[in-house]
This record gives structure tokens, sequence and C-alpha cells, in this order.
């Protein structure tokens, strides 16, 4: 996900969006884990299976880019993983100052 995030807003995009079902807990963690902002629920945006989905929607705008960029990079460093693969600081940890309300 950095890469492609990377990516985008190298390329000049200036939103990099994730929706998901808004009942989907670990779809939903995840994206802000990665420092993706709620924006907000899209109410029966679709019919799923028979019944009426709500949408959750999260979002890095290209003035978020560069403090999440720096997560990133201190996150993925060498140095914040022990002899044994474990992380030191988690990604959360990184990104969860960076969410807006």
């Amino acid at each position: 996900m950095f890469l492609m995030m990377k990516r985008a807003f190298e390329l000049g995009y200036r939103r990099y969006e994730w929706k998901c079902d808004a009942l989907n807990v670990p779809s939903r963690a995840a994206a802000q884990r990665l420092g993706l902002s709620f924006e907000g629920i899209f109410r029966q945006a679709t019919i799923y299976e028979g019944r009426n989905r709500d949408t959750a929607w999260y979002a890095a705008i290209d003035t978020d880019w560069p403090p999440l960029e720096q997560a990133f990079t201190k996150w993925l460093a060498p140095d914040n993983f022990d002899q044994h693969g474990q992380q030191r600081i988690s990604l959360r940890a990184l990104t969860k100052p960076l969410l807006h309300e």
C-alpha cells in the first residue's frame, strides 16, 4: 500500500481512497492503520448479497502525504525491527496522530 500511495501522489493525484463495507471492521481498522482518515458513510450505497450495503470511505489527500510518507519510512527502517524481525514501533502508533477527525 505504501508503494501504491507513493506512486499515486508522485503522479499528481490529489486523493488516495479506500472504500469498504461499513460492517467490515478489520478493513476499516486497516485503512486507519495505513493513515487514511475516515470521511463518512454512504448509506445504502449498493445492494450486496441481498442486503443494503453501507460503504465507509477513508482517504489521504496530497497534503497528508508528506507526514504519512515519513511515518512509513520510519516504520520500514531496518532499525525499527529487532533481531527477531519484530517491529519496535507499530505503523498504527506512527499514523494515528496524523488522522483527521
